[in-house]
């Protein structure tokens, strides 16, 4: 199946949900009026979009060139284009452009970090680069254990510790093992509990600042992992990272098994920050670069 085939697969429960919100409500040979136009905006907001995104597709929809009238195809269409408006600017690829290129991964535990982080180790390796993984988060035996698993069936390197270890330590000692090694990638794995949001707090500022010690302009990238599954809580996750770990762009995972896809949108609407892979299945080569247009039109329901 092609890539944009599986994204089409994996987003049909999200295209379920934002059809069965606006379907019926244009008639194809009637214009939109405010009642119509209101239900779709409404319809638009109950599929996560958000309601900036809602209401510049309700203005676009209450345009006079559609006086004459349009279809559900039609107002799905324009629904495709506008979202692909919004995203085109925070598609960005996650360019490698110094060496060692150090990037943190942060997000709650759940959300896929883990994975995340193996499946953009494969594709950095894939495109000739040296990766160097970092089991920074100290705080499970497990996510230590599980990342050295990942590292050993990419075949990269591993810097890990013992469980209840000092990250920075440790991330200061993958920094200085990748300038050293002349690695092209150093990824960082982080702890992922928000609950404690003042201690997460403390333990990243004190990582960012202890390997600034070796390059000053390191991390490099800040990568927060996102699980679609989480809905509207993900804009929340963002702000709360955002403001603890400075975070430079997303990534989104388990769109596959959401219907909460549209919620990637209302989060480029709000907050503006590249979007550099989706996430649509478990195996190697289903993270992708994050291309809007495609994902405008899988998510809409119309033809790429």
């Amino acid at each position: 199946m092609s890539w944009f085939g599986r994204l089409s697969e994996g987003l049909s429960k999200s295209t379920k949900k934002l059809a069965n919100n606006i379907t019926g409500l244009a008639t194809g040979t009637l214009p939109l009026d405010d009642d119509r136009l209101d239900a779709i905006e409404e319809g638009l907001i109950a599929a996560d979009l958000g309601p900036a995104v809602a209401a510049r597709i309700r203005d676009r929809l209450g345009d006079q060139k559609f006086a004459k009238g349009i279809d559900d195809e039609g107002v799905r269409a324009v629904v495709a284009e506008e979202v692909a408006r919004v995203l085109a600017p925070v598609a960005l690829p996650l360019a490698i452009t110094r060496r060692p290129q150090v990037i943190l991964v942060v997000g709650v535990n759940g959300s896929g970090k883990t994975t995340t982080i193996a499946k953009l180790a494969h594709r950095f390796k894939a495109d000739g680069q040296r990766v160097m993984l970092a089991a920074g988060d100290t705080f499970r035996a497990a996510a230590i254990a599980q990342l050295k698993i990942w590292a050993d069936r990419v075949g990269v390197p591993i810097v890990a510790g013992e469980q209840g270890g000092d990250a920075a330590s440790l991330a200061f000692e993958a920094v200085k093992r990748a300038i050293d090694e002349q690695v092209d990638v150093l990824i960082i794995d982080t702890a992922g509990r928000l609950q404690n949001k003042a201690g997460l707090m403390d333990e990243l500022a004190k990582l960012k600042r202890v390997i600034g010690k070796l390059d000053p302009a390191a991390p490099h990238d800040v990568l927060l992992v996102l699980d679609a599954t989480t809905g509207q809580n993900a804009l929340s996750q963002i702000e709360v990272f955002g403001q603890v770990a400075g975070v430079t762009g997303l990534v989104m995972t388990k769109l596959d098994g959401s219907a909460r896809g549209g919620m990637l949108v209302a989060a480029a609407g709000r907050f503006g920050l590249p979007i550099h892979a989706i996430g649509v299945g478990e195996g190697m080569d289903d993270l992708q670069p994050f291309r809007p247009e495609e994902f405008a039109a899988a998510l809409a329901g119309t033809a790429s």
